[in-house]
């Protein structure tokens, strides 16, 4: 429908110990394609959840014209389900069986309604989203995480939603499934609304929300648009700033002279007084004039400086905390040439096909992993790290350190505080150096002795960055799993600045073109289908 929409006014929403989320919140979303972005933890789902009636607000209220589908990001769906009960089809499916085996009766024709096509549409929906060989009849606990996620979005798009809400769609799904999704989100004419941290499939919106303070702004365009824009907002806001910086200190500069100048008119005038010889009560009303002359230029002078500290105050509200990792880790050089890991004829749980993979990594490249999701990505970065031990072939490493970060980020005591954590990996350090380097990776004061396991996701990674990264001794070869799930867009702008610092090999397994391109990959490798092959970088 052409006027599909969402409308929130003055929306409130707490949690159940009262802490707030939205205050008074009013924003609308018409058709077209809009993402919403904010960090983590600023209610992006919770959002969602209100517009979709998962959650009742406190105040205002929520409208959506038309039908809605909503696809969360964690799916309440359980094993056992089949395909078919998934896709909400089971009860029209088995009514038009029982008609074609003669059976009439009218609750089956009520069931079915006007979706006889059901299954030719379903099909065709499943094809588009790379599931089309799904049986109907197969168990949700066989297919992988990314077929769940796919399943899902094609639940709702049988729906034939006019608004569509998606939460993070394109976590678990390989580069293929991904784009499968670009193609399928492209063709849609309705209202969507998207959260989503994958940079590639927000520049294909028409729009971008941002959620930030309790407000949501509207920037035509993607997300390359959004960030320039915002680019240029802060340039403004920073030369805003610095104009307000200097006008306080001129308006306080000319309320000291004035001051000053007060002051030695006010002895001057008593010494003139003095020597006139004027009547006593002369010289006092002389002496009060005097004063309350000064007093109302000193006033004026205070109200100067007041309205420009207030200038000032609102300069740097515009301002944003973009919270940027500048590091140098020279330490973890790694000579060109030279090689870290060199492994042949690997073969693993049957991941890999005879005779085996061959995989060498040297000097300081930058290796992406790719591949669909099950092909053995994480086993082979597994092998390398030497956590796991292949079937069959050799592995050799350089005498470097080789640091594995998992998907689960579990290399930290939980119960250890940051600081606690990076004097294990770096018993050598100063403290105080420490305490100056965890500054680095935004941990200053209190937030070096927080737990690790009350931090954020995007918390833990930059700790688990932080004590890797400046070990003792520092990683040649750094191997990363799927490092940008989960993150919100400006952990992974942080994740991409630690990257940039970092001067050893390392192998990254990432869908994120956009993180891949930003770290600057230089060797691209496939495994698909059991074999390891070099490719080209993705146009």
């Amino acid at each position: 429908m052409s006027d599909a929409s969402i409308v929130c006014s003055h929306l409130s929403f707490s949690w159940p110990d009262d802490t707030p989320v939205f205050t008074d919140l009013s924003f609308s979303v018409g058709g077209g394609r809009t993402g919403l972005v904010a960090p983590n933890g600023a209610g992006k789902s919770t959002l969602l959840k209100l517009i979709a009636g998962e959650h009742r607000p406190r105040g205002g209220s929520v409208t959506v014209e038309g039908v809605l589908g909503y696809l969360p990001q964690t799916l309440p769906l359980v094993g056992d389900l089949t395909v078919a009960e998934v896709l909400g089809i089971a009860p029209v499916i088995a009514a038009i069986d029982a008609i074609e085996a003669g059976d009439t009766a009218e609750e089956h024709f009520t069931t079915i309604g006007n979706d006889w096509d059901i299954e030719e549409r379903t099909r065709a929906q499943l094809e588009r989203l790379g599931l089309g060989g799904l049986a109907f009849d197969r168990r949700l606990g066989t297919l992988s995480g990314g077929q769940v996620v796919s399943l899902g979005l094609a639940a709702q798009l049988l729906k034939r939603p006019d608004v569509l809400l998606l939460d993070e769609p394109t976590n678990n799904l390989d580069r293929a499934a991904r784009h499968r999704l670009y193609d399928v989100l492209g063709d849609w004419s309705g209202c969507l609304l998207l959260v989503s941290h994958d940079r590639t499939l927000l520049d294909r919106m028409d729009r971008i929300a941002e959620l930030e303070r309790g407000e949501v702004r509207f920037y035509g365009g993607g997300f390359t648009a959004y960030e320039e824009a915002v680019r240029t907002e802060q340039e403004a806001a920073e030369r805003n700033v610095r104009n307000a910086e200097q006008e306080l200190k001129r308006e306080k500069r000319e309320m000291q002279q004035a001051r000053e100048r007060a002051e030695r008119r006010a002895g001057n005038a008593a010494r003139n007084l003095k020597n006139a010889g004027l009547a006593r009560i002369v010289a006092g009303g002389l002496k009060r004039s005097a004063q309350e002359s000064a007093g109302r230029a000193g006033q004026m002078h205070a109200g100067r400086v007041g309205d420009a500290k207030a200038r000032l105050d609102e300069a740097e509200r515009a301002l944003r905390d973009d919270q940027k990792i500048v590091l140098e880790l020279p330490d973890t050089r790694v000579p060109a040439g030279r090689t870290v890991f060199e492994g042949a004829g690997l073969l693993a749980r049957d991941l890999f096909a005879a005779p085996g993979i061959d995989l060498s990594v040297r000097g300081p490249e930058r290796i992406a992993l790719t591949g669909p999701n099950g092909a053995g990505k994480s086993t082979l970065l597994r092998i390398v790290s030497g956590d796991l031990a292949p079937d069959a072939g050799t592995t050799r490493r350089a005498d470097g350190r080789v640091a594995y970060l998992s998907q689960r980020l579990d290399l930290l005591d939980l119960d250890r505080t940051v600081a606690e954590n990076l004097a294990a990996f770096a018993p050598g350090m100063a403290a105080a150096d420490r305490m100056n380097l965890l500054a680095r990776f935004l941990f200053r004061g209190q937030g070096a002795h927080l737990p690790v396991g009350v931090l954020s996701g995007g918390e833990r990674l930059r700790a688990t960055l932080a004590c890797v990264l400046c070990a003792e001794p520092a990683p040649q070869l750094l191997l990363l799993d799927e490092p940008t799930n989960n993150l919100d867009l400006v952990s992974v702008g942080q994740l991409e600045s630690a990257l940039s610092a970092y001067e050893g090999a390392f192998v990254v397994v990432s869908h994120d073109e956009r993180f891949l391109a930003e770290i600057k990959v230089e060797r691209w490798l496939e495994l698909s289908d059991g074999r390891l092959v070099e490719t080209a970088a993705p146009s």
